[in-house]
């Protein structure tokens, strides 16, 4: 299945919603936030219904609250998003990514380290 790509705001509520491997209310979602990243709870509530209609979480009535479920798989989002940067932006290539990375000194030996153990177990 083929997701909508998530603006940042939608997605960090999903990640908080993955990363709590169980559903949540508006209010601990809030909780979850940074310090920094405080919104209002209209703001929460709307993101949450924008991420309803996009089929990415289901809302259960529970009691006076909403009770939010990650309909979506953390998983298959990311691969998703993942091989969809690849190729809008590195053609494709791997080698053109990791040389991004390399060149632009985001990355370090022990990440190095860690991609050669990875594709050597390929």
């Amino acid at each position: 299945m083929e997701y909508r790509t998530l603006p940042n705001s939608e997605l960090e509520l999903m990640m908080i919603l993955w990363k709590a491997a169980r559903p949540l209310t508006r209010t601990e979602i809030e909780e979850h936030l940074p310090k920094k990243r405080q919104l209002s709870k209209t703001t929460v509530l709307s993101f949450l219904s924008r991420l309803e209609e996009k089929g990415f979480v289901r809302v259960e009535k529970e009691g006076r609250s909403n009770r939010y479920i990650p309909l979506v798989k953390e998983e298959d989002y990311l691969q998703q998003e993942s091989s969809s940067i690849l190729k809008r932006l590195y053609g494709s290539s791997v080698k053109k990514f990791v040389a991004a990375l390399y060149d632009g000194e985001n990355i370090s030996e022990d990440q190095i380290a860690e991609l050669k153990d990875y594709l050597d177990s390929l």
